[in-house]
């Protein structure tokens, strides 16, 4: 018996707010929207479709965004990391800031990743870019490290 990863919550001061920033960044849309959360996820599929991808394994995860009234106070203890697909990491890192995320010091030192914060404050991480011309797998076919 397994379980799948169905959706990340998320608290935040304006829900509506930062389902919309993350949006733009995954090219997801809004799934579900009530008084106290707003779920976005990659395009709606009927209900039927989704459940049978979710039996047969793992989805993109939707992510949900609940009000709370307090605001961010420390570094995160669960985070996302993005890797770029169809750009480099300098790339999509500028995108990022154009949408309203800024780059963070949590201590991580020289990394091969950039961390960012999205508009109200929550870290997460740009990986190595997997664009074309950007990563290859090696002639063996087994991923570099």
């Amino acid at each position: 018996m397994t379980s799948r990863l169905t959706e990340t919550v998320i608290d935040s001061s304006d829900p509506t707010a930062l389902a919309d920033f993350w949006c733009r960044v995954l090219g997801y849309v809004v799934l579900h929207e009530g008084d106290d959360y707003v779920e976005i996820g990659p395009a709606k599929v009927p209900d039927t479709e989704l459940l049978e991808g979710i039996r047969r394994g793992p989805v993109a995860p939707a992510l949900l965004f609940v009000p709370v009234p307090e605001a961010k106070a420390r570094k995160n203890r669960l985070h996302l990391d993005l890797t770029p697909i169809d750009g480099s990491q300098a790339d999509e890192v500028a995108r990022l800031e154009a949408l309203g995320a800024h780059r963070v010091d949590i201590g991580q030192g020289q990394t091969k990743w950039v961390v960012l914060a999205d508009p109200e404050g929550n870290e997460f991480c740009v990986l190595r870019s997997l664009a074309p011309g950007e990563f290859e797998l090696p002639a063996d076919g087994a991923a570099a490290g």
